[in-house]
């Protein structure tokens, strides 16, 4: 990206990158794990609790790097 699309964008640099998953139970807490085993998340404390998503029978968890 230029500058010029750059400067347009709303996010400060201050803001951290967010990975959202979403998904059955099982499989946040699958993803989770797999994410800690693979060294993209160092600790699961950077993971916000499992909370129900706004989707019939899912749940959410987001990853704050």
């Amino acid at each position: 990206m230029t500058t010029e699309f750059n400067e347009l964008l709303p996010i400060s640099p201050t803001d951290k990158s967010q990975i959202w998953i979403i998904g059955t139970r099982e499989q946040v807490l699958h993803t989770i794990n797999e994410f800690y085993v693979k060294r993209i998340a160092t600790d699961r404390v950077k993971f916000t609790p499992i909370i129900p998503a706004p989707f019939e029978g899912k749940y959410m968890s987001v990853l704050v790097r």
